[in-house]
């Protein structure tokens, strides 16, 4: 109920429009303790541009020939090669596997104009576990029951397959599973093609047939999604569960890359950001906080960067810091609650509600805390919970801008726009402004950019690079 009062619109151009902007703490008294104590989460200019010049080393590392076995930041190439251009005509079906949910669309496009119908099917924990020709199978006739409910089990339509889990892409259509995450763990999967997977599963049914076009991830999705409603986009970039960034490089810069130029001179590169850090670049701004969040999570010492910026982290990183200041008699007169001592008991989606409050009023910080066993808060509580809350998103944000920067500063183009997809970027009632404004002072002069929400990433962006595909071929 809360997250209604989180106000947005969309303009014509995808941006997030908000109503109100992050008061500044001169608005309300903030403990002297606690702002103090929260210093090491506030980062200035100086440290951004050392994070950008770090961040731009690695991916340089990423698209060296010599330099990639040993590389942090990947910059795994996607072999995209164009972007739409609006001619794009036809129907296209797009499969969308990324988690306990897999999607099937049918996209039928016509000039600027498109329809888009899915399904949403659930892949069972026992398929999620079992083998990779029971996972495959269930996507093949998951997809054959869609199909036939749309009458097209005759046709032979160009497929594009969003699969959001890490691979190594040998080309357009041909990509490796380097390893499962989100729960899965398919046997025989591992090292093989996914494309070449799906195929066999289709043949094995014998009852329909398409053309697998391409293989991409979520954030490919998302640049190829607000590239056909705006001309001007390079850039994808994903904040939400997890954070990662696409970009259009040129192909002179790409030493790995070994299919014969299409035309653009171009190839869009998955950087894999979120492991930006690994190999300790980002030290001289993690915090104590972090270190911890990352000894107890699945991968410790991988995705330091994401786990300084997406969701799945932030709330968590924000109760750390509310415990450890409960401790030192800072918040709540010294007496906690069991809910904040528990582990991932403060929600992400907290942050964003209790910055939606309007400046001095403390509706959903109270009711939160409530939630937490903490109804002794005061409103001094309240002011100085908000601000650490705010400490933490604003860090958030400005790393995830620095890194926005970093891209466009390297393509160098005089206007672009970024196409930016997930949950923390769609929610947080401040995130698009902090990134507007922090973007700005770390860009080179004479660039212009602006921030476009994107609309289905995986599903739609999915169907138009099989799309750009087939016209191309």
């Amino acid at each position: 109920m809360r997250q209604k009062q989180i106000f947005e619109c969309v303009n014509e151009l995808g941006r997030v429009e908000l109503d109100h902007v992050t008061p500044t703490d001169a608005e309300y008294a903030i403990s002297n303790e606690i702002r103090e104590r929260c210093k090491e989460l506030v980062l200035d200019n100086s440290q951004l541009e050392k994070y950008k010049e770090n961040l731009l080393n690695d991916i340089k590392k990423g698209l060296g020939k010599k330099t990639h076995p040993s590389s942090i930041v990947k910059c795994f190439i996607t072999y995209v090669q164009d972007l739409p251009d609006g001619t794009e005509v036809g129907k296209f079906l797009a499969l969308d596997l990324g988690g306990t949910n897999f999607r099937v669309l049918l996209i039928e496009l016509n000039k600027n104009h498109f329809e888009m119908r899915s399904k949403i099917f659930a892949v069972p924990q026992h398929i999620m576990l079992g083998s990779g020709e029971q996972l495959f199978d269930h996507i093949a006739d998951c997809l054959a029951q869609f199909m036939k409910a749309e009458k097209i089990m005759n046709e032979v339509l160009p497929l594009g397959f969003t699969f959001s889990f890490p691979l190594m892409q040998k080309g357009l259509t041909k990509g490796l599973l380097e390893r499962w995450t989100k729960g899965f763990n398919c046997s025989g999967v591992i090292g093989n093609d996914v494309v070449q997977l799906l195929k066999d599963a289709i043949a094995r049914r014998g009852d329909i047939d398409l053309s697998v076009m391409a293989i991409l991830n979520d954030s490919t999705g998302t640049l190829m999604s607000c590239a056909w409603k705006n001309r001007y986009c390079r850039i994808g970039v994903i904040i939400g569960t997890g954070t990662n960034a696409c970009y259009v490089e040129s192909r002179e810069n790409v030493e790995n890359m070994d299919e014969p130029d299409a035309g653009s001179g171009k190839v869009l590169i998955n950087t894999e950001w979120g492991a930006f850090g690994d190999d300790g670049s980002l030290d001289f701004v993690r915090v104590d906080y972090d270190k911890i969040i990352d000894q107890n999570s699945v991968n410790p010492g991988k995705q330091l960067h994401e786990k300084m910026i997406s969701g799945m982290y932030m709330g968590e990183l924000v109760r750390l810091a509310l415990e450890v200041f409960c401790k030192d008699g800072l918040l709540f007169g010294g007496k906690g609650s069991e809910a904040l001592s528990t582990r991932d008991r403060f929600y992400t989606k907290y942050v964003s509600e209790i910055e939606t409050d309007a400046p001095g009023t403390f509706t959903n910080c109270k009711e939160i805390l409530e939630e937490l066993g903490l109804k002794h808060a005061t409103e001094q509580d309240c002011i100085n919970v908000r601000y650490v809350c705010e400490c933490v998103s604003r860090r958030a944000a400005h790393l995830a801008s620095a890194g926005i920067a970093t891209l466009l500063n390297k393509i160098n183009e005089p206007r672009v726009t970024v196409g930016i997809d997930g949950s923390l970027y769609r929610y947080h009632p401040h995130f698009h402004n902090l990134m507007m404004e922090k973007i700005s002072e770390l860009i080179n002069p004479g660039i212009v950019f602006d921030l476009m929400l994107s609309e289905d990433g995986s599903g739609r962006g999915a169907a138009l690079v099989a799309a750009v595909a087939s016209r191309k071929r």
